[in-house]
């Protein structure tokens, strides 16, 4: 019989019911869900370390104060003082969660800008591990075109800071962005410097396919023959780039990568399609690494800046992925990987030379660099030799404490060892920049060293007339 209005009615009653209960993704009823983030290694699994990280140039299409406070963002949208300032909470809100930073041109910057209580605070992140300084340099320094003294003297700036401030020293070497790699920074940067291993990305994309079929990305690298097996350093190379991986994983809040929706009320319910991407690209990464580590980049260039939108998601991405099981994700940073690889007693290949020439595609061989921006190269390694000179009258006579030193030029001489600087690969405006900072340090070292020589002939012509 056809159906009456109150039987039509009440049909329409039972449905209304159900799509409250079901909600309109057709689970269950929504409610809080703590994210279980706490997993360590596990043995006789793939272990997948999410290492957090962004990656700051001190310079390139933007200028280091251009990048530090956000302005110009016509040219790029960039503003690290955010990724710094909504760090922390990120950080303090689930103490599993991990991060590590680089830059210390930036983040000295706004350390100086931070209340007691802030520093109180971000001390205890880097003593519980939470928060880890990599690389430790003021910049990421390039490998090709700079002197070995002004990559030494940029690495000490930052760590001279780190170990002032936190009590720590870098343990891992970060070079992620320069345009190939030379054995004699493997070294430097091993041997002397005393990393424990040291990562990258940029090699020739024909040596990258090989080592992909054959599992030698991870490899020992022997920076000085000469010294043999005391210059080695474990050096990892990165699969494909220094980004997340393949699938999809990019959370800043306008990227268009599909977060975790895992609220049964809500349309487009998709937990099981986005462990299934992370799982996939685990085991593709897993065929090309030996031992049942792997590590994910979880960042790229000038992410975080809301640093929230990226740790929601790896919340849920762990919690999801450990409970299908079939891989144990965990927050990492690289020291802990590091010691992860050390543990399995793995043998690794031997690399003996640079990763020079780097080349991205076939004849798209990264050299014009060697001798671009010729000027600047020739001014930057000038001021080299005339800070060097200026560091030894300073010692002499003690450092001013209220006058003038060397620091304005050492800061610029750091700043300029950027693989975005001396190379010449910058905008025309930041050469400026790089330029005017070496300036006016230059013209502060001839002030104070002005003081110095007076001193100095003082004191020669005192001991000529005791002599005499």
């Amino acid at each position: 019989p056809p159906m009456g209005p109150v039987r039509l009615a009440l049909l329409l009653l039972l449905l209304a019911a159900a799509a409250v209960v079901l909600g309109p993704g057709g689970g269950g009823e929504a409610v809080y869900i703590p994210y279980n983030t706490s997993a360590g290694v596990v043995n006789g699994k793939l272990n997948v370390h999410v290492v957090p990280h962004t990656h700051d140039d001190v310079g390139w299409l933007k200028t280091v104060d251009q990048y530090y406070v956000g302005s110009n963002n016509s040219i790029q949208n960039a503003c690290v003082q955010n990724v710094l300032d909504s760090l922390v909470p990120a950080l303090l809100k689930d103490e599993n969660r991990k991060f590590i930073y680089v830059e210390q041109a930036f983040f000295q910057r706004w350390w100086r800008q931070q209340s007691d209580m802030i520093k109180d605070t971000v001390k205890g992140l880097v003593s519980s591990g939470r928060l880890e300084f990599i690389n430790g340099g003021m910049c990421m320094h390039d490998e090709a075109t700079v002197h070995y003294i002004d990559m030494i003297d940029q690495t000490t700036l930052g760590h001279r800071f780190i170990k002032e401030e936190f009590g720590q020293i870098p343990r891992i070497g970060w070079q992620i962005d320069p345009f190939g790699h030379s054995a004699v920074q493997a070294y430097l940067l091993g041997a002397e410097v005393g990393f424990d291993a040291l990562y990258f990305f940029r090699i020739d994309y024909q040596d990258r396919d090989t080592r992909n079929g054959t599992k030698e990305l991870e490899v020992v690298w022997r920076g000085s023959k000469t010294f043999g097996s005391s210059a080695d350093i474990f050096a990892g190379i990165f699969p494909k780039n220094y980004e997340p991986p393949p699938g999809e994983f990019y959370f800043e809040v306008d990227d268009t990568s599909p977060v975790v929706q895992d609220d049964p009320l809500l349309f487009d319910y998709n937990v099981e399609q986005r462990v299934n991407d992370f799982v996939a690209a685990a085991l593709a990464q897993a065929n090309v690494t030996r031992t049942n580590h792997i590590m994910f980049t979880m960042g790229t260039d000038f992410k975080y800046q809301y640093a929230e939108s990226w740790f929601r998601q790896m919340d849920k991405l762990i919690h999801y992925v450990n409970k299908d099981g079939r891989v144990n994700a965990l927050y990492s940073t690289p020291s802990i990987y590091t010691d992860a690889k050390f543990s399995t007693n793995e043998p690794w290949p031997l690399k003996t030379n640079d990763f020079f020439p780097y080349a991205d595609n076939p004849n798209a061989y990264w050299t014009g660099y060697f001798t671009s921006r010729p000027a600047l190269k020739r001014y930057v390694r000038m001021m080299s030799g005339y800070y060097l000179a200026a560091r030894q009258l300073e010692f002499f006579i003690g450092r001013s404490k209220s006058g003038s030193t060397t620091d304005s030029l050492g800061d610029a001489l750091a700043l300029a060892q950027h693989h975005d600087a001396v190379t010449g690969t910058e905008k025309q405006h930041v050469a400026n920049d790089y330029a005017k900072r070496l300036s006016i340090g230059y013209k502060k070292v001839t002030s104070r060293e002005n003081c110095c020589n007076s001193y100095l002939m003082i004191s020669f012509a005192i001991r000529w007339i005791d002599l005499v």
